[in-house]
């Protein structure tokens, strides 16, 4: 990832300040504007391969939902603004999306059924950064500091570590591929990992028919 920008930025600065047509993504952590390296190739696949399954899922089911190319996630009452490799929308929320028409931007709960990232080489951004600030997990594995984030309470949250790239105490001893599967429940999220053959269980799309496999597979 390319150094950050030196100066601290509100969201409204941020998105005034975003370029247009350069090839380049930018988020806001906590005021700081952060250039987002290139992915990998293995990551780009398995971004591809889920935003398929899911998308066959949502219009199977006739839910008024899409999966945009890119749109900003805006923590409440934080400078902050993430691009999620998958962000699914719920379209029959965005009127009430103050920043969507012009930013593409999305800051309700409502309108954001599921996330989902894909780890990468800095993977501490998909564990403690953007997990941290869009929901709140009751886990022994958060910090202080996350526990005071604010939270988006986004309903479903999926972390795919394909290549096993997180510290053990995320995905365990010894280190295995594992996707990780934060679910709100009563305010709080409650995690479900899977491994291997096991079958992912989203509470989304319940009828949702992958293996854990089939996800790592796709990066092949």
């Amino acid at each position: 990832m390319a150094q950050a920008l030196p100066k601290l930025f509100t969201f409204e600065e941020f998105i005034a300040w975003l370029p247009e047509n350069t090839g380049k993504r930018y988020e806001l952590h906590d005021g700081i504007i952060v250039e987002m390296s290139q992915p990998s190739g293995k990551h780009e696949k398995v971004i591809g391969f889920l935003a398929g399954e899911i998308t066959v899922e949502y219009k199977r089911l006739k839910l008024p939902y899409f999966i945009p190319k890119t749109a900003l996630v805006k923590p409440p009452r934080k400078s902050s603004g993430y691009l999620p490799d998958i962000v699914l929308i719920n379209d029959a929320n965005l009127q009430n999306e103050e920043l969507w028409e012009k930013k593409s931007t999305v800051t309700q709960s409502e309108s954001i059924p599921l996330v989902i990232e894909v780890v990468s080489t800095n993977w501490e951004d998909d564990y403690y950064t953007k997990l941290g600030n869009d929901v709140r997990v009751a886990s022994r594995w958060r910090s202080l500091s996350d526990r005071r984030r604010e939270a988006m309470k986004i309903p479903e949250y999926w972390i795919v570590d394909y290549a096993a790239l997180g510290a053990r105490k995320f995905i365990g001893n010894p280190k295995q591929p594992t996707i990780s599967i934060y679910h709100l429940v009563d305010e709080e999220y409650q995690v479900t990992q899977f491994r291997n053959s096991e079958r992912i269980i989203s509470p989304t799309f319940p009828s949702l028919n992958l293996t854990a496999n089939q996800i790592f597979n796709s990066a092949l």
